[in-house]
């Protein structure tokens, strides 16, 4: 994949990203992805291949967040403005139609973000084992409990202390992820993991894989970015899932005004997210548990669950072909085929170096 350095976002600071996947005369499909905090821009779709891309015609982006990997970091940043820094690198690089937005674990807030703020520039949204706020107030005491049940005693008191005690966190991260001892990933990230994944984790191309993302998501040695993100996670996010839910609003000036709503829907619109949602849900998954893709089920009837039997956390994401294509099919249905022709685009902000090696290159299209 090429990686692209120095484009500014609205706060003139820099985020890198890894632009993967041609572009094509005609509609191409856009996919930006945002991951989790512990994972390289580079593993948006881990494992996936080039010849899907190609075969659906997917443009795959993904960003480190700010302070992670070779991204600067944002001073005082919050879901809005991580919104705003998606949707201005985006139009930096040249997207300028709508696009897919694809979220994977605690990266998930980030598309609900995108979604909220920006919706007239998504064309649909995809999560796979999307992390919610724990100590949302909106859940049932039963998908509350069966959220907490799963998950070890010292993964629940780092969710504390990103709640109650912020600042006690540096510590234990740089014994952790920080500290350069990156063996036993169910351990130092204090994960319980179901069979699958626990198999995937003894991989040697998932280990080194994972080892080599880490190192390089951390590269930075700060604790700020990582405090700021699990701080974001469990703190209210300024919007409820239930207003992507689609649903008639009427403007009522009055009881009489009221009462002519309920029968003329001149005077009413249906608001909410009214693009495609799709959630994958590993029913074995211990990390995002199932109860948090019931809740989102419940607070958007309209999002199709995708409830994946005997897969976890990474099983289902992590070099799996047959899941990509899954996903891939659901979003985008039979695929379209190559395109012959290569678009020509206009030159952007962003440098490639793998333009520059190329010389037997055109275009000033940025190919993988």
């Amino acid at each position: 994949m090429d990686e692209i350095r120095g484009v500014p976002t609205w706060q003139e600071e820099l985020a890198s990203l890894v632009d993967a996947g041609l572009r094509y005369d005609g509609a191409p499909i856009d996919l930006t992805a945002a991951t989790e905090s512990t994972a390289k821009r580079s593993s948006a779709i881990p494992g996936v291949k080039k010849s899907l891309l190609l075969e659906y015609g997917v443009r795959l982006v993904s960003y480190d967040l700010p302070g992670f990997g070779e991204s600067d970091p944002h001073r005082g940043r919050n879901l809005s403005s991580s919104a705003s820094d998606l949707i201005n690198l985006a139009a930096a690089i040249g997207i300028e139609e709508k696009f897919w937005l694809l979220g994977y674990s605690t990266g998930s807030m980030h598309t609900w973000a995108a979604m909220k703020y920006f919706p007239d520039k998504i064309a649909g949204a995809a999560m796979v084992a999307p992390v919610i706020n724990p100590y949302e107030p909106s859940m049932a005491k039963e998908e509350m409990v069966k959220t907490w049940e799963q998950w070890l005693t010292k993964r629940k008191f780092m969710y504390f202390l990103a709640r109650r005690f912020p600042a006690l966190l540096p510590f234990f991260y740089r014994r952790s992820f920080l500290s350069g001892k990156l063996d036993h990933l169910d351990q130092w990230m204090s994960l319980s993991l179901g069979e699958k994944d626990k198999l995937l984790l003894k991989d040697p191309t998932f280990q080194e894989f994972y080892q080599r993302n880490v190192e390089e998501s951390v590269r930075q040695g700060i604790t700020k970015p990582f405090v700021e993100e699990s701080v974001l996670q469990v703190s209210r996010w300024g919007f409820t899932l239930s207003e992507f839910r689609t649903q008639k609003k009427c403007t009522t000036n009055g009881v009489l005004s009221w009462l002519m709503s309920m029968y003329s829907e001149a005077e009413c619109e249906l608001v909410g997210f009214r693009k495609p949602i799709h959630i994958w849900q590993g029913m074995e998954d211990q990390v995002a548990p199932p109860a948090m893709s019931d809740y989102i089920g419940r607070m958007i009837p309209e999002a199709t669950v995708h409830k994946i039997p005997n897969e976890g956390h990474f099983s289902f994401f992590y070099f799996c072909d047959e899941c990509h294509r899954q996903i891939f099919f659901a979003l985008f249905g039979e695929p379209k085929g190559q395109l012959e022709k290569v678009k020509e685009t206009k030159e952007t902000l962003v440098e490639t170096e793998a333009a520059h090696k190329d010389t037997s290159a055109a275009t000033t299209t940025t190919k993988e």
